[in-house]
Formats: C-alpha cells, structure tokens, sequence
C-alpha cells in the first residue's frame, strides 16, 4: 500500500512538472535585462552606485563597464549594447552613421571636468606647436583639441595628431611621442599623479560637452518599462551620491585610481542635472538641448568629423522621463 501511494504522489509530481513546462513554454520568452554601456568617466558613476548599492533593478537592468568612450560606441553599433551613457557630440555622430538613437536624459554636463594634459614642460598652448597630440578618435576630444587650439590662435595643422585610446595615453607621453593628450576623469588624475600637467579644459567652454543618456529606438519600442527602470535607476544613483557625496567617493574613488578627496574635487567640475532639470532640457519649443545639439552638428560637420550634420528630428524621447516622474500624458 505504501509503496503504490509513493508510486502515485511520484506520478502527481511528475504530472505538475510537465503542465508547468507545458506553461512556461506558452508563455513569454524570458528577456535578457536591458545592457547599458559607459566607460570609465566619473559623470556616469551615478549609476555605478546604483548598482553597487543595490538600487537597481537588475532583472531589467545591466551596467556594462568598458574601457574607452570609443569601446562604448563600438558595442553600441554592433548592437552588444540597448543604450549607453555619451556625450551629446558621440550621439550625433552615431546618428550621423545611421544608427537610429534617441537621448532620454541628460546626466551632466562637463565644468573642467574634461582636461588636456600636457608634459612638464609644456606651460602654454603655444608650446605645443610642432609637437604631437594624442586624442581619442571621438567627437569631444576634437572638439576639446579645436577648442584648446582656437584659445591659441592655432589650428589642427599646427600640431601632429595622434589618435588613440585614452587607456594609451599615459604610455604615450612616457614614452615621449606626444607632449600632450586630451584626457579626462579619472585618467586625467592619474596623469597629474604621474607629474603631467593641466594645459586647457572644458571650464573654458561651458555647455559645449553634455553626457546624455542614449537608447536604441527599438528598445524604447519594445522595452518602455525596462528604459523606466533605467532612468530609476540613473535617479537612485544620483540621490545617493546628492545624499553622501563623501561616502560615495569613499566607495567609487578606489575603481578609479583616485583619492577620494580628488575624486571630490572632479565631481566638483560637474554639474548634475536633476530629473526634473533633463526634462525641461529635452522639452520646450524648441526644446533648450536642441540648440546645443544644432550648434554642435554643425560644428562636427565643419570639422570634418561627419560627412554632413546629422538630423536633428526625432532626437529626443521625453515619454520614459515623463513616465519616471509620474507625469505620464504627451
């Protein structure tokens, strides 16, 4: 009698297991959680700590750390990442090589934060005629070379330029190749730690570099809600870091090199912009961003960093931050 009723409950469990297969595969196909790519740039350390500090939903949410902005937009086109932290000048140009993106928030936007170091020797701008830069073969580091070299009355055919990743940077100016580099935090830091020293920085050019918040335009199709717990996410984050900016240097600056008390004095070349502040930015008729992404494609297009100024239509998608701060409707 025992032995047919363990036979039997084995039967009733073995019949659950298959209904619940059955189900399971009637039902939707698990998704992966929505990729968000950066590289190692302070502005974007909001959603770090979000992620370290468990305010992120990771069943719908996936920090991917990369090297180098140029590694960030690589993923980004090869479709390895739904979206990515950029500066507004590196969405314009994917968009201007056919990768259909729309910017749902703005982070930050760069107050000396982004620097050219140059060799010890090197006291002016002028003193690098001649002599070699190194720049990563992005928009903001030509634009911040342009911008150094105008400040001097110079320009690009007045200096050697040297495309490389920022990651190379340091073994460049040891080796003695180039007398400057157009770096940025935290790299920048560990240039100064290194003896090098701060020639230009974006301070001289406020509101031109932007960090926005970047998404696939069929991802903010298919996923509107895991695009909402991204921008949770970028919020959580950034209260924390509004919140405790000690303890979140205390627990962000070992990742970069940094001190924590230099990791503060880079966050002070930053200003965040709070939800409600990105929203307004992306709204309005015209919208305040837009002027600056008009200003901006035209500039990269001059420069010959795009054939011709990427469109402008479509750029933003206000619906996801609408969505995050309750507001909901058009």
């Amino acid at each position: 009698m025992t032995a047919r009723l363990a036979t039997a409950c084995s039967l009733v469990r073995l019949l659950a297991l298959c209904v619940a297969l059955v189900l399971a595969g009637c039902g939707e196909p698990i998704r992966p959680p929505l990729s968000v790519g950066m590289n190692a740039w302070v502005g974007y350390d909001p959603l770090v700590l979000a992620r370290d500090r468990q305010q992120i939903d990771q069943a719908q949410i996936k920090v991917v750390e990369l090297a180098t902005a140029s590694e960030t937009q690589r993923h980004l086109r090869n479709g390895l990442l739904d979206a990515a932290a950029l500066t507004l000048d590196e969405v314009l140009r994917l968009r201007a090589g056919g990768l259909d993106l729309r910017i749902v928030a703005v982070l930050d936007a760069s107050h000396g934060a982004d620097v050219v170091m140059a060799m010890p020797n090197i006291h002016q701008v002028e003193n690098l005629r001649g002599r070699a830069v190194a720049v990563e073969d992005t928009s903001v580091g030509a634009l911040m070379l342009d911008r150094m070299l105008q400040s001097a009355g110079m320009s690009r055919s007045d200096v050697v330029v040297v495309h490389e990743e920022a990651s190379l940077h340091q073994q460049l100016l040891r080796s003695g190749r180039v007398s400057a580099v157009v770096s940025y935090a935290p790299l920048s830091g560990i240039l100064a730690k290194a003896g090098y020293r701060p020639l230009f920085s974006s301070d001289a050019m406020p509101g031109e570099i932007l960090d926005v918040l970047a998404v696939r335009t069929d991802v903010l199709r298919q996923r509107p809600e895991a695009v909402q717990a991204l921008l949770q996410a970028w919020q959580n984050g950034l209260a924390l870091m509004e919140l405790d900016p000690v303890g979140a240097a205390a627990s962000l600056a070992p990742g970069t090199d940094l001190t924590s008390d230099d990791y503060l004095r880079v966050i002070a070349g930053l200003k965040f912009y709070s939800p409600a502040q990105s929203l307004a930015a992306m709204e309005g008729s015209p919208p305040e961003l837009l002027e600056s992404a008009r200003r901006l494609a035209d500039l990269i297009a001059k420069i010959g960093l795009v054939d011709e100024a990427p469109p402008l239509v479509d750029l933003f998608d206000v619906a996801p931050a609408r969505a995050a701060l309750g507001r909901g409707g058009p």
